[in-house]
């Protein structure tokens, strides 16, 4: 037997504890996921505005993902249709962000980002003995290399910036490697969007080469750094955003591209390895359909195909649905990848 203060204190922590399994007490704010839209009002991007709220009326959806609204009504009006709000709040949030990108570039020069990226590599090198951590997501393993220098900074209007560098291996200095940074002005400061291994070395005799790592980053495509607007989406732009897409994914699972698989439930955890080139739209609905490769964390050998199907309605291309195409099944003792669905080539054209 417990002292009576004791039984007492136990029967309000198991009453308090049945409250929270019954919804009867909110989890505490700082527990709750971080709201979308940097918090700004979802109704209001909607319908084209940008409103900011301390999110104090807000909403969660089914899958985890908090929004936030300005006042009441807004939650009742975009709870009436909450897909296509949510959709319409996407493209509407997507779209401005591209635009102010577009726009704070001007404010940078070539010069400015090759010391910025310098300064991060110093910052990074310095906590990890002098070298900079560079993950190979093909072959899953972190490199530590020593810079050699920043080759050129190219630049794609509305895109970013694309810092091309050389490094070397920390005990080899003719084994060399070029890597691709692709750096994005955002709230007039630059920052990282995504780290990619444009060229590692392979030993060929007595001399180690460089070899272009496929698929190539879409950044290396377009001929122009100025490729302006046409009428008709071209592929590496239809990349570009599938490839920001996955990025801020990444940076919500912690590096790692988290995806349902939609046949067997199961939420797989998957480093970004590329995207397959050439993009192609389908006929039907005009929609988008690429394919990418994905390695299963923490395993060398089992990737995945996975497909995202992207539209334009708004103008901004959008990832739509995301499906497992194949997957890695163990074969006579090698991992191969096993495709659930096929495509027929009738139904689709070949996006330039």
């Amino acid at each position: 037997m417990f002292p009576a203060g004791v039984s007492r204190a136990l029967r309000a922590m198991q009453f308090f504890t049945a409250l929270l399994v019954v919804g009867l007490i909110a989890v505490a704010p700082s527990l709750a996921s971080e709201p979308e839209f940097g918090g700004q009002c979802a109704m209001g991007l909607a319908e084209g505005k940008r409103i900011k709220t301390d999110c104090s009326v807000n909403w969660t959806a089914p899958d985890g993902k908090k929004f936030c609204f300005g006042n009441e009504d807004s939650r009742t009006t975009f709870l009436k249709d909450p897909d296509t709000n949510i959709r319409k709040a996407t493209e509407q949030f997507a779209m401005d962000d591209g635009g102010a990108s577009a726009n704070e570039m001007g404010k940078f020069s070539a010069g400015d980002v090759q010391a910025f990226i310098e300064k991060e590599i110093a910052s990074a090198a310095e906590k990890n003995g002098g070298l900079f951590p560079v993950k190979d997501t093909m072959l899953d393993q972190t490199l530590a290399l020593k810079l050699v220098g920043v080759d050129f900074v190219r630049t794609l209007h509305g895109y970013g910036f694309f810092p091309n560098v050389v490094f070397a291996d920390s005990a080899e200095a003719d084994k060399k490697y070029q890597v691709d940074f692709w750096v994005k002005p955002k709230a007039g400061k630059l920052s990282i969007v995504d780290v990619r291994i444009y060229k590692a070395p392979r030993k060929e005799g007595d001399k180690w080469v460089q070899m272009t790592r496929q698929p190539k980053p879409w950044w290396w495509i377009p001929a122009s750094e100025h490729p302006g607007e046409s009428e008709v989406k071209r592929g590496w732009e239809i990349m570009s955003a599938l490839h920001e897409h996955i990025a801020v994914e990444r940076t919500k699972g912690g590096g790692l591209y988290k995806l349902k698989d939609d046949k067997t439930g199961e939420e797989l955890s998957l480093d970004f390895v590329g995207i397959h080139q050439p993009v192609r739209k389908l006929k039907q609905d005009g929609r988008f359909f690429a394919c990418t490769d994905f390695r299963k964390a923490g395993t060398k050998d089992q990737f995945y195909d996975i497909d995202f199907w992207l539209d334009e309605k708004s103008g901004k291309v959008t990832v739509g649905e995301v499906r497992v195409h194949k997957v890695p099944t163990l074969e006579d003792g090698n991992f191969v990848q096993i495709p659930r669905y096929s495509f027929d080539p009738k139904t689709f054209d070949v996006v330039p």
